[in-house]
């Protein structure tokens, strides 16, 4: 056999063996990527108390609620401990979660924990659960609703830039970022906002099992700590986890010796990019850069400088 030739065939059996080894290679991967991206919440053979956290700015509720329908359709999870530490945010998804939350509580015990900040629509997620703990230094309360807005004639002036807007109706274009609001579109935009309060007062009163009356008196938009919110009876009791679980036990029979699992619904996107929520600086963005997106909802948002004393 002529030197060429050995070397032909050793080179199909180095090809044969690169061939091998990247199907390995390959397999391997596959492998550790479907470990990598399986559900975070796979049912496990034994009962377990679940908990599930929602912080930051409320401008997404995808994750959060499938997080939630796990817990409702797991029947391993006997009981659920909500932490919050959110100022708030978007009021479709303070209500959505809060109907969630609402679901769970049909079945099983539902626990909201209060962090540093559970305000506003943060607040109003808590409203469903048996029994709502706070620290006394919490920040909470805040009931009410803003429709932001934003008005840059003075800006477009200095520009030289002129608005040539059309509409379709004289409420179409309200509020408009290039001039002020009429009196006809303030008033009809206070409408939506006085409604979407109304909501909330709603939900505070069934919650809280208050008097929508007295539920108003304290509704002014207005942040409470802890210690206040429980003299008011927005809260029920100052604690955290330890003494939640000690509720559990006592008033549910929820075994205290039950683990904790924490819940989460991570895709293989969220823990490569990490969360796919736009956040406020997208909705600053969307606001400043079109008229179309106005009216993107109403915000139950806690404002530090609503803090009275």
């Amino acid at each position: 056999m002529s030197l060429e030739t050995d070397l032909l065939l050793d080179r199909r059996r180095l090809k044969r063996r690169l061939f091998l080894w990247r199907a390995v290679a390959i397999v391997a991967v596959l492998a550790a990527v479907l470990t990598f991206v399986r559900p975070a919440n796979v049912a496990g053979g034994a009962d377990y108390v679940a908990r599930v956290t929602v912080e930051g700015v409320m401008t997404s509720d995808r994750k959060t609620l499938k997080t939630l329908q796990d817990v409702l359709d797991d029947k391993h999870a006997v009981a659920l401990l909500l932490a919050i530490n959110s100022p708030g945010g978007a009021v479709t998804v303070g209500e959505t979660l809060h109907d969630m939350i609402a679901r769970i509580a049909a079945k099983k015990p539902v626990v909201a924990l209060m962090g540093a900040t559970a305000a506003s629509a943060g607040y109003m997620i808590a409203l469903p659960a048996a029994r709502v703990f706070a620290r006394e230094s919490t920040l909470t309360g805040s009931i009410g609703v803003l429709l932001p807005s934003g008005e840059i004639s003075g800006l477009l002036r200095t520009l030289g830039i002129t608005d040539e807007t059309l509409s379709s109706g004289p409420l179409k274009h309200q509020p408009p970022m290039t001039g002020p609001m009429s009196a006809q579109g303030r008033a009809v935009l206070q409408g939506i906002v006085d409604d979407l309060y109304d909501q909330f007062v709603a939900m505070v009163a069934a919650g809280r099992k208050m008097e929508p009356a007295r539920v108003r008196e304290l509704a002014d938009g207005r942040a409470y700590t802890g210690r206040q919110a429980l003299k008011l009876g927005l809260v029920d009791a100052i604690g955290g986890e330890v003494e939640a679980r000690a509720w559990l036990a006592a008033e549910k029979s929820v075994a205290a010796s039950l683990p904790v699992r924490e819940m989460k619904s991570e895709t293989l996107r969220d823990r490569l990019f990490g969360d796919d929520a736009e956040g406020l600086f997208g909705v600053v963005m969307k606001t400043l850069l079109s008229q179309s997106v106005s009216l993107d909802g109403g915000w139950a948002l806690w404002q530090p400088a609503q803090i009275r004393n």
